[in-house]
């Protein structure tokens, strides 16, 4: 495999370089920060790999993805992997989790839940830090006891 790179630390020609090698197929894998994030046209990317999680996830809605309320940074997950399996292609999208990611699991389960062509893992379905959303107050109906998450 010919890897090549694209990162902040990179002059905009040396990016440019490197994107229009993958393109032109003279490399097959692009390593890349966040600054590949926007902008960047890939055709044909059949997986991406999430080395560290976004901090910001956009939860699907019904029929289409939509952000909280004045949430202020983008919705960098959906965006990420949404490079992989356009135009009917299939994709595979992996993403390394540590506990420092906590407080997105929640909202990872249920973009993945809501998306009709993926399937969440059952370590992440059953990880007791996915069952609610950081800050929600719950509520015990035996002994009306009040939780906070």
């Amino acid at each position: 495999y010919n890897a090549c790179t694209l990162h902040g630390g990179k002059g905009q020609e040396q990016r440019e370089f490197a994107l229009s090698n993958l393109k032109a197929g003279a490399k097959d894998i692009l390593v890349a920060t966040d600054v590949a994030g926007r902008g960047i046209d890939i055709h044909d990317v059949s997986m991406v790999v999430n080395y560290d999680m976004a901090k910001n996830i956009e939860v699907p809605g019904p029929g289409t993805f939509h952000t909280e309320p004045f949430m202020s940074p983008p919705p960098d997950y959906i965006h990420r992997i949404g490079r992989t399996g356009r135009a009917g292609k299939s994709g595979v999208a992996i993403t390394f989790l540590t506990k420092e990611d906590s407080t997105v699991f929640y909202d990872l389960k249920q973009a993945i839940l809501e998306s009709p062509v993926s399937s969440c893992p059952p370590e992440l379905a059953n990880h007791p830090d996915a069952q609610h959303k950081p800050g929600t107050i719950l509520t015990k109906k035996r002994r009306e006891e009040t939780i906070f998450a």
